[in-house]
């Protein structure tokens, strides 16, 4: 007889538990499920309740997507600003009532401290490994939904195609004095990472310059997108995909440019579902159907998926320089903070209320 160990052959529990640990060795995601098995569990739930920041005309597209594909389950919607949603999370976590079961912000630095609070669920949908590392969690408390390249707008009536801004550095132009719009940098953490890196190179005293080109700021990045189209303004630096697709839509004259010679601030918003969350399965479901190759192909946005081309009539990003240090830039809590006082000393707080529809 060999002196060789040979194991029993394992149980069905044993073949099980031998299964889980080597998954867990492996750093696999033991708990994914098919989205049928989720819309199994999820139709029993029967909705899911979503807070979403942005313009809210892509959100009820995609609600209404959703519905339609997974019947039994309604999507409740409320849209508004990251920093207005946030704060009235953080009143349910106080009243430890959580009522929203999926959040979609670009305030990353809020998912963070939740996450280090034990606020948010790990999940890590289908397709997790198509997401850059630096547009997720490691462990799937946060996923990038989207990829936002932060562009140069313009009034199409206004402005000719040899006066378009190829740096920061054109918007100080004469041309342009009276006629600059954003939002505002205090108040908007992509506007904030797009000022930011624009005096990391060019100094603080660029801001100076620009302040004496009488610009406008505007809350939000639809109303500044509806400032364009309407040609009270010409240009911006902050200018977003979606809320310039949504004001061509009304009739807007606005249209997509790029800087040459400065980097192309890219920001995104992601999608967390709260741990507590009172329909965790129509959450997961939801997330899982959100980052679907399937949906992110036809959604009018770049994807954070790597297998997902550039939408129809935009252009690739690989073609421009990218700075995606945002949720570096996040990250600094006190550097934040700094931040926004720095810039509100230039524009003033918030007196021109923007909105998301």
């Amino acid at each position: 007889m060999s002196g060789k160990f040979v194991p029993d052959r394992p149980d069905g529990i044993g073949i099980v538990l031998l299964t889980l640990l080597l998954a867990l060795c492996s750093g696999a995601e033991v708990n994914a499920q098919t989205p049928d098995q989720l819309y199994t569990a999820a139709k029993a739930e029967g909705s899911v309740v979503l807070w979403a920041a942005g313009p809210s005309r892509g959100y009820e597209s995609a609600a209404h997507a959703f519905e339609q594909r997974f019947p039994g389950i309604t999507v409740s919607l409320t849209a508004g600003f990251s920093n207005v949603l946030n704060t009235r999370m953080e009143e349910q976590f106080r009243a430890q009532k959580i009522e929203t079961d999926v959040a979609i912000f670009q305030t990353i630095q809020d998912f963070i401290a939740w996450k280090r609070r034990g606020l948010l669920l790990n999940y890590k949908p289908e397709g997790f490994d198509r997401i850059s590392v630096k547009s997720k969690d490691p462990d799937g408390a946060w996923v990038a939904v989207n990829t936002n390249p932060i562009f140069y707008g313009y009034n199409t009536e206004h402005v000719r195609k040899q006066e378009l801004p190829t740096s920061a550095i054109d918007f100080l132009k004469a041309r342009f004095k009276g006629k600059l719009v954003s939002a505002y940098p205090a108040d908007d953490d992509a506007t904030l990472f797009t000022f930011t890196s624009i005096v990391q190179k060019y100094g603080w005293g660029y801001m100076d310059q620009y302040m004496r080109q009488q610009p406008k700021f505007i809350q939000g990045h639809l109303g500044v997108a509806r400032s364009l189209g309407s040609g009270e303004s010409f240009v911006r630096f902050d200018n977003t995909v979606g809320s310039t697709l949504a004001v061509q839509r009304e009739g807007g004259k606005v249209a997509l440019t790029a800087p040459t010679d400065d980097f192309l601030p890219v920001f995104f918003s992601a999608e967390a579902i709260f741990k507590d969350a009172p329909h965790s399965n129509a959450a997961k479901l939801f997330v899982t159907w959100l980052l679907s190759k399937q949906w992110q192909a036809q959604a009018e946005a770049y994807s954070s998926r790597d297998d997902v081309p550039a939408p129809a009539g935009l252009p690739s990003l690989s073609t421009y320089r990218l700075d995606n240090r945002y949720v570096e830039f996040l990250s600094g809590v006190e550097q934040l903070a700094d931040l926004r006082k720095r810039f509100e000393r230039f524009t003033g707080p918030v007196t021109n209320p923007g909105g998301v529809r």
